[in-house]
């Protein structure tokens, strides 16, 4: 059994059936991500509605790899995990497990954010459906100290294709999806708060290598070079590639 006074985030292992305390958790810090301003302003208003028991979202986290989406997370539990926060990150394959987990800890007094990890889903996998009931509840309504935060790269979380669209139609004005598209967005759609994470721009890049390398002391331009060249490799610009350069080349 968890002591969530001394613990502040667990990962579930289906195998054991059990939550595992998380002794070395990542120390990122909310003022360490950069050009996500707008993304970490929203998380945090919802994050503080929900410790102060006010009215809070389910938040989907999508867009582009290394753009700061799971490092959010981690900086939120940082930031206020001593106003009572905590975590438990889920593997998308082991949401069948999920209810019996919001069951043991609904009426607890900590408040707990499940954390589903690049969270998407391939033709015919179907458990999405065990956690549309803990987004919304069923016949009993879902507890009030949980919420659910998961990251992706697909807005809709499922998998679109072109031909289902020839069942979407146009009735007195208004646009009315087919069946299969309807049962896609029905997931997405219990996310009350949507953030959207797009690649950094040249100048957001450099300016989160500038920040990794506050103390360099040789010429930046070089450095920069070196940085568009680490991206360009890479082809991505994000800040996962600076921090990647960082460990790469700060010595």
């Amino acid at each position: 059994m968890i002591d969530w006074n001394e613990t502040h985030a667990a990962v579930w292992r289906r195998r054991n059936g059990t939550l595992r305390p998380v002794r070395r958790i990542d120390h990122v810090q909310l003022d360490d991500l950069l050009g996500i301003d707008r993304q970490k302003r929203a998380l945090v208003a919802n994050t503080e509605r929900f410790l102060h028991r006010q009215p809070a979202n389910n938040v989907l986290l999508w867009g582009s790899r290394g753009t700061g989406k799971s490092s959010l997370i981690k900086a939120l539990l940082n930031a206020y995990a001593n106003q009572g926060l905590r975590v438990i990150e889920i593997d998308k394959d082991d949401l069948v497990d999920l209810p019996e987990i919001v069951d043991d800890i609904r009426e607890l007094s900590h408040r707990f954010i499940i954390f589903c990890d690049d969270l998407s889903f391939e033709e015919g996998e179907t458990t999405y459906k065990h956690l549309k009931s803990v987004l919304e509840g069923s016949i009993e309504l879902p507890p009030e100290n949980v919420l659910v935060y998961a990251t992706s790269n697909r807005r809709h979380l499922i998998p679109e294709r072109q031909s289902e669209n020839q069942d979407v139609k146009i009735v007195d004005g208004e646009l009315h999806y087919g069946d299969t598209v309807e049962e896609k967005l029905s997931l997405a759609d219990r996310f009350g708060l949507w953030l959207s994470f797009y690649p950094c721009t040249t100048g957001q890049y450099l300016a989160i290598v500038d920040t990794l390398f506050s103390q360099y002391q040789g010429d930046r331009s070089e450095l920069h070079g070196k940085a568009k060249q680490f991206a360009m490799e890479r082809a991505s610009k994000s800040g996962r590639t600076a921090k990647q350069f960082f460990l790469t080349y700060h010595g």
